[in-house]
């Protein structure tokens, strides 16, 4: 059976409340180190995971920026909300580019703030990557792809740009960043579209080992990409199947302590920041 995402939405966390992994995690990303993974997992931690005993969530101990969540109306897909959030010390984000996140099955995008994100990209500015704008949009009843009247690949495509563009930000710089369902429609907009994102961030993509996506993978040879996804995570040989058939090896390829939580993601969302914010 396939554990459903926990996509709650974290506590802010003051540094010394990190638990030992996601600080570890955090500490190296905004150290800038690439490549790295966590230390094999201990023994209490597979038996917490076991027991679906989750740790606290990291968040960084980082100012807000300026926050927006607003209904727009898609053709696409009918009224939708957008979240944009800018780092902190960057006014309204006027000319930055944008990192487009994809949120996971039982999240939204009013939730976003609530997971922390809107202080992860003043930390990544504040640990030297190039500032960016996050944003992010309400998915369909069947996630990112297309189903009866509701089309979220082409919204994502044809409209969120403009709305983007509309805001001030540079939305002709833009990266992708998934996790979960959000994960596999990131990976299919790629496949459609590789010109659309300058770099692509998969946190544990929802995906089987038999994925029909996984026969035809060759649009992403021109798209630099990470892949990250925890060694007990119930789609962990969907990321190793996706790894070994894509036409070049994600860099990084990050696996570590944990499974598909908030926990693991948020652990390693400073490095996949700075693995986008480096190509826009």
């Amino acid at each position: 059976m396939v554990d459903r995402p926990r996509d709650r939405p974290a506590p802010r966390l003051g540094r010394r409340r990190l638990v030992a992994g996601a600080g570890a995690a955090a500490a190296a990303a905004a150290a800038g180190v690439a490549g790295w993974e966590l230390a094999p997992p201990s023994f209490t931690a597979r038996v917490q995971a076991q027991l679906g005993i989750e740790p606290d969530a990291f968040v960084p101990d980082a100012p807000e920026g300026q926050v927006r969540l607003e209904r727009v109306s898609s053709d696409a897909m009918g009224p939708v909300d957008l979240f944009t959030a800018v780092p902190a010390g960057h006014g309204d984000g006027a000319g930055l580019p944008v990192v487009v996140v994809l949120h996971g099955a039982s999240a939204s995008a009013d939730q976003l703030r609530g997971f922390g994100l809107a202080r992860f990209v003043t930390a990544a500015a504040e640990a030297g990557s190039p500032p960016f704008v996050l944003a992010g949009t309400d998915d369909g009843p069947a996630g990112w792809v297309p189903s009866g009247g509701s089309d979220p690949q082409r919204m994502l495509r044809e409209e969120l740009p403009r709305w983007l563009e509309d805001r001030g930000y540079d939305a002709g710089r833009r990266a992708l960043w998934g996790w979960s369902r959000g994960g596999y429609g990131a990976l299919r907009l790629v496949l459609v579209e590789p010109g659309w994102a300058a770099a692509l961030a998969l946190f544990s993509p929802a995906l089987g080992e038999d994925d029909p996506v996984l026969a035809d993978l060759g649009p992403l040879a021109g798209v630099p990409w990470g892949l990250w996804c925890g060694a007990w995570d119930a789609f962990r040989g969907g990321s190793e199947a996706l790894a070994a058939a894509a036409p070049t090896a994600p860099d990084p390829w990050v696996a570590g302590d944990g499974g598909h939580t908030r926990a693991y993601w948020n652990g390693h969302t400073l490095a996949a920041f700075a693995h986008l914010a480096r190509r826009l």
